[in-house]
């Protein structure tokens, strides 16, 4: 798929996939978007703010208060892509995303998650 039409895609059109992703495997909405405001700095009005006005990833990423700085930290292999070997930034934090939200569907403990 071509990077670029990632990073057109409307988060809000993505978010509802997360949820039942995770929902499927018994987490919740409320776990997902605790991950997804350790990773952005987004607080719960924001963030339903960036999915209410339809913005896409890059957008997303770019109105992102704060990275948090511990997002380093997270690795491993998602569609088939080691995170932490991702040279183009914003493909990264997408993939970082993905990376926690594989994490939550998996039922890995929220502590583990946000890196603690």
């Amino acid at each position: 798929m071509d990077k670029t039409k990632i990073f057109r895609m409307a988060f809000a059109n993505i978010y509802p996939l997360y949820i039942q992703k995770i929902e499927k495997k018994g987490r919740s909405k409320e776990e997902l978007d605790s991950i997804i405001m350790w990773l952005t700095g987004y607080d719960k009005q924001a963030l339903q703010m960036q999915i209410d006005e339809k913005v896409n990833f890059e957008l997303f990423f770019e109105q992102a208060p704060l990275l948090n700085p511990n997002s380093s930290k997270i690795s491993g292999v998602i569609c088939g892509i080691r995170v932490e070997d991702i040279e183009d930034d914003l493909m990264r934090k997408i993939r970082y995303l993905d990376k926690l939200v594989d994490e939550l569907a998996k039922g890995k403990a929220m502590d583990k998650i946000l890196r603690k």
